[in-house]
């Protein structure tokens, strides 16, 4: 891991949490605030009903929260969306764009993604861009293209403070991990084109591993130079979990 990136463990909680839940957010501040070395930025996106009172449960605390979406426009007529001022509002930092779930349930294009992220700096919230193959185009060799094309597209033009996701579509939530030098080929060609197009912020953007990410997994991917943290889903759950993965981090 490249230590001059403050490396950042974000958690998506997809839908998933009711108010119980808020006492995981609990006993992880708890462990947090425990740990003699924490050298890494901490995030949970919760469901949108708990984010409120996640935020002001948490005022002062080691953990950050963001949002799992956000509409392009700042307000409206658009029933069963949200903005990402309203995320703002809520007391969101962050805020997850592009996410593969997205895309396939939603049919969201990169063109989408970056007017949800150039919304999230309307709001001067940090968007968080999710790019990622299928299984099919992983083994039709066509990983690299297809990432790069989505990192282009995706991203805005102005790069400003961004946060970019590697999740192979295919190892999400399937317990199925790439390989050790499949994640580092990925994230060194992210970084490349990333310095390519923005010179030197491209080089101090972090792009977070997604997909599958464990306690038993995450130390071995979190030491590759161009990993700069984790997007974790279903291990997010249960700050026990969380926690050796915030670990793992140092």
């Amino acid at each position: 891991m490249n230590k001059a990136i403050i490396p950042l463990i974000i958690g998506n909680w997809k839908m998933n949490g009711e108010i119980k839940q808020l006492g995981e957010i609990d006993s992880l501040n708890s462990m947090l605030n425990n740990m003699n070395n924490n050298n890494c930025h901490t995030v949970i996106c919760p469901p949108t009903t708990l984010l409120i009172s996640a935020t002001q449960l948490n005022e002062n605390s080691k953990i950050a929260f963001g949002g799992q979406d956000c509409h392009i426009e700042q307000s409206g007529a658009h029933t069963g969306d949200i903005s990402a001022e309203i995320l703002k509002d809520a007391g969101a930092q962050y805020v997850i764009v592009g996410h593969s779930e997205r895309r396939s349930d939603h049919g969201e294009n990169d063109e989408l993604v970056q007017e949800k992220a150039n919304a999230a700096f309307r709001a001067d919230i940090t968007p968080i861009i999710c790019i990622g193959e299928s299984e099919n185009e992983r083994k039709q060799g066509r990983a690299l293209k297809v990432v790069l094309e989505q990192l282009d597209k995706s991203i805005p033009t102005d790069i400003k403070d961004i946060i970019v996701a590697y999740e192979p579509v295919w190892a999400i939530g399937t317990g199925l991990v790439p390989s050790i030098n499949d994640i580092n080929e990925m994230h060194d060609a992210i970084r490349a084109a990333l310095v390519e197009k923005f010179g030197v912020n491209g080089e101090k953007t972090p792009i977070l591993y997604g997909g599958s990410m464990k306690p038993n997994n995450a130390k071995e991917i979190l030491e590759l130079s161009n990993v700069n943290g984790g997007l974790v889903g279903g291990a997010s759950l249960k700050a026990s979990d969380f926690i050796q993965i915030i670990k793992a981090c140092q």
